[in-house]
């Protein structure tokens, strides 16, 4: 990669006399990765598209291509087969990370509970034999202390398996997004949104979120979550609540 993407980038910032510091503040990138990239050390990038997306920042606020710089940085990276380095450790499904049924594990409780059900029921239809008869055969039906037949009704479906999650982002800078919906189908597929713009409002049970830095503004069913206020690269998972949880790095989706 010589005279390559690091080199391009120190030149034309240097011809602009700009600071790494100043280019941080722009950009919102820290200065150890703008070194990083101007010094071609890979490795010590997050990589995938979060250096896509630093990459071509970067040379889009030096007024470069940004999207051929990030392209070049993607062929030289992929293996000589062509198929991208895997960068991304699958995220755990949201229902995964429920608590177990406290039944769950127990089979020895859960038989006898059944069991004890079992008699109880017995007893009751016997007891109501005892008290029709001459009727015409047919089962009683379960009464109340008054002898009133009570109706059984299903159970009715809980209204939280059913209801969904509104989220909206806006970006106060110009930020990397990748947002899977829960289903993991993405939502913003690995996409730069410049100061101001939006993306949603979405409807899904849940999502996964991952972001270049901490610059936006996100609401969850109308109401402000707090983001981190963080230059380098961030993720949460929103569960079916509304609940917003921090998402380590391995964690968090990549939209590759």
């Amino acid at each position: 990669m010589d005279n390559g993407i690091g080199p391009t980038l120190r030149e034309a910032r240097n011809r602009r006399k700009v600071e790494l510091s100043e280019v941080e503040a722009a950009t919102k990138i820290r200065v150890r990765y703008l070194q990083a990239i101007e010094n071609e050390e890979w490795d010590a990038l997050p990589g995938g598209a979060y250096t896509r997306g630093f990459i071509r920042t970067y040379a889009s606020y030096l007024g470069l291509d940004g999207d051929r710089l990030a392209e070049d940085y993607r062929r030289a990276t992929q293996p000589s087969g062509g198929e991208r380095v895997p960068k991304r450790v699958e995220p755990v499904p949201t229902g995964a990370r429920r608590p177990r049924s406290r039944l769950k594990g127990r089979p020895a409780i859960v038989a006898v509970f059944a069991l004890l059900v079992a008699v109880l029921i017995g007893i009751g239809l016997a007891g109501g034999d005892g008290g029709n008869e001459g009727s015409t055969g047919q089962a009683p039906a379960s009464q109340s202390e008054g002898g009133e037949a009570r109706k059984q009704t299903p159970a009715e479906p809980s209204p939280a398996t059913a209801k969904t999650v509104a989220l909206q982002l806006t970006a106060t800078a110009e930020v990397w997004v990748c947002l899977l919906d829960a289903a993991e189908e993405p939502l913003v597929e690995g996409q730069i949104l410049g100061e101001g713009e939006s993306a949603g409002p979405f409807e899904s049970k849940g999502y996964e979120l991952a972001l270049g830095n901490g610059s936006v503004e996100m609401t969850i069913d109308g109401e402000p979550a707090r983001i981190e206020a963080s230059s380098g690269p961030v993720g949460y998972e929103v569960g079916p609540g509304g609940d917003l949880t921090a998402l380590e790095e391995g964690e968090r989706p990549s939209c590759e």
